[in-house]
């Protein structure tokens, strides 16, 4: 049976929490919500669905690559906006995303994320070798 790894990137608001970035078993990558925040914890876009969600995806792409993953690798993806409304901008950002192999996709409208101004949390599953 293939063992568990705990994914982390490095990132200095990371530090503060105990969880993982994602967790490895063998070449599946099940990586946590991920939000738009910099290195440091800030939000990177204030009120812009289009900028959040190319953070977000843009942090995916980095835990993934720390899982020896990419973003052909991502079977699916479950997306938490919390305004439905401005759904084209988060496909927008999603097609940007994904230029190759799109995954399954789910969004859900979500009344509140973690933190004020947060709009968009992504989690994924990614197979390695899959895209």
């Amino acid at each position: 049976m293939p063992k568990r790894e705990e994914i982390n990137v490095d990132w200095p608001w990371a530090r503060k929490f105990p969880f993982h970035s994602a967790i490895k078993v063998g070449d599946t990558v099940w990586v946590s919500g991920i939000v738009a925040w910099d290195p440091d914890g800030a939000i990177v876009g204030e009120d812009d669905m289009l900028v959040q969600t190319r953070q977000t995806f843009a942090n995916m792409k980095q835990v993934l690559e720390e899982a020896g993953a990419t973003m052909d690798d991502v079977v699916k993806i479950q997306a938490f906006l919390t305004d439905i409304d401005r759904y084209a901008e988060y496909s927008r950002g999603r097609s940007e995303a994904f230029t190759g192999n799109m995954p399954a996709s789910t969004a859900v409208t979500s009344p509140k994320l973690l933190q004020d101004g947060l709009l968009v949390e992504i989690e994924c599953v990614a197979v390695i070798g899959s895209g």
